[in-house]
């Protein structure tokens, strides 16, 4: 079995693919690869460990007709045509769970950082403009017994709110599909509508997993039915957010700030207005960004494909309806 992997990986990864004699092909530089460069490949592999972004639609699984599997290297997969994949019964893996501790760490992160202007004062410092003291300036806001809410509580979500319910003793509040019964019992989390979690949260931290029915959901419409001080925060996936929106109400007091480690698109310019602003705090998607989370998560899509490799059905596997 021949595996492609676009990009490298931690060797905890490596090693484990090479331990069971699989046939590996890195791509030997960091360059990004062409559309035509990335199916070129693929098509003389059975295994696609894919890296980053790249959109695998119909037009790739068709050109591909020879991949028997796909481990992503992430957990989301909204980039994965799945309906493709099943009707070729191709399994596709995620990594699940292993970085949910530092993508929640980040979420946290930047809330406060949100909170506090801390972004905007370093850079005052750089720019030479640590001035005297002044009583009325650089003025902050404190989290102690606000309102947290997630949308899309899941495992990061509920990391989220486990490290804001004991760091500040937010009241937690969530919106998703279904209920979420141990975070409930757990955290005392209540479980309310889309607008009222709009209307009632402090801060507003997105971390659900992305798909076409939530693109731009968070719009001009949705800031505008915020609190005037909540801190938007989203460590999710950028297409979330309509930044044109995002940008209009952070500097029209609409809402009082956000917290990015996505953006929308990705990645962000240097010129994006965004980063001019005081009240908005940005990052370049290092969620997962821990020795801890990326070795997991090489270990995940190593085993996705062994398992593969060894006739069995992948560990973490997103569609396991082509198992039936």
């Amino acid at each position: 079995m021949k595996v492609f992997i676009n990009k490298n990986i931690p060797e905890a990864g490596i090693l484990l693919l090479q331990e069971k004699g699989i046939n590996i092909t890195v791509n030997p530089t960091e360059n990004v690869l062409s559309r035509n460069e990335f199916i070129k490949i693929c098509q003389e592999n059975d295994v696609l460990l894919n890296v980053g972004a790249n959109n695998l639609d119909e037009d790739f699984f068709q050109q591909c007709p020879n991949l028997k599997g796909i481990a992503l290297f992430s957990v989301g997969f909204d980039a994965v045509n799945i309906p493709s994949a099943n009707k070729r019964k191709i399994p596709v893996g995620n990594t699940p769970d292993v970085l949910s501790r530092a993508t929640s760490d980040i979420a946290f992160l930047l809330m406060q950082s949100v909170a506090r202007k801390s972004f905007y004062n370093y850079k005052k410092i750089i720019n030479g403009k640590w001035e005297s003291f002044n009583a009325l300036e650089n003025l902050g806001q404190e989290l102690c017994g606000k309102t947290l809410g997630i949308f899309g509580l899941g495992r990061i979500g509920f990391e989220m709110a486990q490290k804001c319910k004991a760091a500040f003793g937010m009241n937690i509040i969530y919106h998703n599909r279904s209920q979420n019964e141990n975070a409930e019992k757990e955290l005392d989390a209540k479980y309310v509508d889309f607008e009222t979690l709009l209307s009632k949260s402090d801060v507003l931290s997105v971390h659900s997993n992305y798909s076409e029915e939530n693109n731009e959901l968070f719009n001009k419409n949705a800031f505008a039915k915020m609190k005037s001080n909540a801190i938007f925060i989203n460590t999710a996936r950028g297409k979330f957010h309509n930044e044109d929106d995002l940008f209009y109400a952070l500097t029209n007091n609409i809402i009082w700030g956000a917290g990015l480690d996505v953006t929308n698109p990705e990645p962000m310019k240097k010129d994006n207005p965004l980063l001019s602003l005081s009240n908005c705090c940005i990052l370049p998607h290092i969620g997962s960004a821990t020795y801890e989370a990326r070795n997991a998560m090489a270990v995940c899509a190593a085993q996705n494909i062994i398992a593969l490799f060894e006739n069995k059905k992948m560990p973490f596997c997103v569609n396991e309806e082509v198992y039936l």
